[in-house]
């Protein structure tokens, strides 16, 4: 690749070739045919993340249409994506897949997958999508480094040690540690917010969860009340403790907290969707009454799954065979104790096999939202993870990915 070049046409450097890299370099060659679009990638494959994404079906998006209620599921960035939203959301993403032949369909819990339940379905539409619109990939090249060479141009130094100078550079590089993105970000004088990991699950040692692994429970409230952080889901027992949408949700919003603890917190758990003692109580004497002459065990007023019923009443000392008519006042209230507020204590994380997500990023006051573009350096522009914006699990990050290189896009094409 030549260091000189003539620049009568536009060029564009995209630093990153996974979802939000990708998907700007389409959009960029597509509404501005005549433009030269570059697009590195440092490894030797492109899109790892959509392709492991949803167990290898690839969470495309979630079905929220209001940008309004859409930033509610962002930890760190909700408010500045608002109006990106309004000018590229989870519709418009689902339009544009469509729109080439690829159908999303939608599972109970909102998230979008392609209806094949196949992550290369996506794979392929955006390499096609990316060949035809003329893109030029440089597999294993990264950007090593970039200077302004004047108001108009940057000088990118590759990984193979040739040059390239580009009118306008993208950063798309994901999250993460030791990110590259963010290097090239702090040389032309951006700021990152610390960083941190999201979207974990936790490590207990605890009776209550032993030998449960792979039960599921459908709705659970999860706490850690110093911090005033609580979320609710559905949680998965493994055999290092506890993961699922809860769990995975409340790690989100608390990424800095729980960092800073080193993963060593007590955590508080409602196993029945944040239901009140007091409902719980009503519960268990309606059973009582009920079902004086049955066994506890064979009675289960929760719906809970046998065997963690079985575990609740080992746990609080109640003989499962124990007649409901014999349920003392005290062990009555040790459920309620239990059911409502067990106490874990975490000592640990384990990153979601689905999900790498990193809170923290480029600086967020430091980029224009309108246009994704730098606040410090014209024609340097900022897409998906590499900011510092996070969401919750379900088809977030993505859709933060989809949004922000589009708008990138566009504005790269066409302009202000």
């Amino acid at each position: 690749m030549p260091s000189t070049q003539n620049l009568e046409r536009k060029t564009v450097a995209i630093a990153g070739a996974g979802a939000a890299g990708y998907f700007a370099a389409i959009n960029v060659a597509e509404a501005d045919p005549e433009a030269k679009v570059h697009l590195f990638e440092s490894s030797r494959r492109t899109l790892t993340k959509v392709s492991i994404s949803g167990g290898g079906r690839c969470n495309v998006t979630h079905s929220c249409f209001d940008p309004r209620e859409l930033v509610s599921y962002y930890p760190r960035g909700g408010k500045e994506l608002r109006g990106a939203f309004h000018q590229w959301q989870p519709q418009d993403t689902v339009d544009w897949f469509q729109s080439r032949g690829v159908a999303l369909k939608t599972e109970a819990d909102g998230r979008m997958f392609p209806t094949t339940d196949d992550s290369q379905t996506i794979v392929d539409c955006l390499t096609q999508a990316a060949q035809s619109a003329g893109v030029k990939l440089h597999l294993r090249t990264g950007v090593s480094s970039v200077r302004r060479q004047s108001e108009e141009r940057f000088e990118l130094t590759l990984s193979n040690a040739e040059t390239l100078i580009a009118t306008h550079f993208l950063i798309a590089t994901g999250g993460g540690q030791k990110n590259a993105g963010h290097t090239l970000a702090t040389s032309l004088g951006h700021s990152i917010s610390d960083l941190a990991p999201s979207l974990f699950t936790f490590h207990i040692d605890h009776p209550l969860l032993k030998d449960l692994q792979g039960l599921s429970l459908p709705s659970v409230q999860v706490s850690y009340p110093p911090a005033k952080l609580q979320q609710a889901g559905p949680i998965v027992f493994t055999h290092w403790g506890l993961s699922g949408p809860g769990i995975l949700k409340l790690s989100a919003w608390g990424a800095r907290v729980f960092s800073e603890l080193d993963y060593q917190c007590e955590l508080k758990v409602n196993w029945f969707g944040g239901s009140k003692p007091e409902t719980i109580r009503q519960s268990l004497e309606t059973a009582k009454r009920q079902n004086a002459r049955k066994a506890l065990v064979s009675i289960n007023p929760f719906d809970f799954p046998r065997r963690f019923w079985e575990r609740l009443l080992d746990f609080v000392s109640i003989s499962p065979d124990t007649q409901w008519a014999q349920l003392s006042k005290k062990a009555l209230n040790q459920l309620v104790e239990t059911i409502t507020s067990t106490s874990l204590q975490a000592n640990g994380k384990s990153m979601n096999k689905e999900e790498f997500v990193t809170c923290g990023g480029v600086t967020l006051k430091e980029v224009d939202f309108k246009t994704l573009q730098s606040r410090i350096v014209p024609n340097l522009y900022f897409a998906g993870e590499v900011l510092d914006i996070d969401g919750v699990t379900g088809g977030f990050n993505f859709q933060a990915a989809w949004t922000t290189s589009r708008v990138a896009a566009l504005h790269i094409a066409h302009g202000a």
